[in-house]
């Protein structure tokens, strides 16, 4: 995270920097926004991060028909990193105003702990309530879960640029992004669904280069949907894993994006 907000100051300053000296420079690439429609690549980086939901105390069935309490709690506990990379048409819409189709690859990974406690009436008197004497839980065991994402996406920006001051043109957009997701197993102790749908806002800033245009963008991306597969529990086949994937009632994804396009 601290990488992609140094990275736009860069792009900040490198703007400031243009714009001083545009009174003096050759205007690049006069006619290039004049085109109906356009093409282009791009390349970038990507933090994301789970918003997980726990259920809190769970009744466990054993084998011999006794239950038992156990509190498990889940959480992606840092923001992990991937890259990406994409082609893209642009349609113009108006001078001031394009359509951006973006469709996508992108490759990373999320670091999720699971941590089990078990509740139980504590010998030690701190571990005892004194009015209804309830069990406190202790961490009995922890567990890690590198869930490996694989998406393909496309996204469906609308852009408002300003007017174009001398090679430089900073604009904000908002969007649409939905995913397939491509990665998951079955031994998974979590498993997400195959499709997810993400709304985007971001901001960005083109660069007029003599021969092709450069856009350094910054967005930020919110899953609307619950992109947890519910039924994976019960698929599992070692059962005692079966109660910390079912201490996680929803998932929602987010992302935060810096993405370098040449057009």
């Amino acid at each position: 995270m601290k990488r992609l907000f140094f990275l736009m100051v860069v792009v900040l300053i490198a703007l400031q920097s243009a714009t001083a000296q545009q009174g003096r420079t050759v205007q690049n690439r006069p006619y290039t926004d004049l085109r109906p429609f356009h093409l282009g690549l791009f390349v970038g980086t990507h933090v994301q991060d789970l918003e997980l939901m726990n259920v809190g105390p769970q009744v466990i069935e054993n084998e011999d028909g006794s239950t038992t309490t156990r509190l498990i709690t889940c959480d992606q506990d840092r923001w992990d990193g991937g890259f990406l990379v994409g082609v893209l048409g642009e349609f113009r819409l108006h001078e001031y105003f394009q359509f951006r189709v973006a469709p996508a690859m992108y490759f990373g990974v999320r670091h999720v702990s699971f941590y089990d406690y078990t509740p139980t009436y504590g010998t030690d008197p701190a571990d005892v309530n004194d009015e209804d004497e309830q069990p406190s839980g202790r961490l009995m065991n922890e567990r890690i879960q590198n869930i490996k994402t694989a998406y393909i996406t496309c996204a469906l920006d609308l852009i408002a640029a300003s007017k174009r001051n001398g090679n430089v043109r900073p604009y904000a957009l908002v969007g649409l992004n939905p995913m397939i997701n491509l990665s998951g197993g079955e031994s998974d102790i979590l498993k997400l669904k195959r499709t997810d749908l993400f709304f985007e806002i971001g901001a960005g800033c083109d660069f007029y280069l003599p021969f092709f245009k450069l856009r350094p963008e910054l967005k930020f991306m919110f899953g609307l949907t619950d992109c947890l597969d519910h039924k994976h529990a019960d698929r599992l086949r070692d059962v005692n894993l079966r109660a910390f994937s079912n201490s996680v009632s929803k998932a929602t994804s987010k992302m935060v994006t810096l993405t370098f396009y040449f057009e």
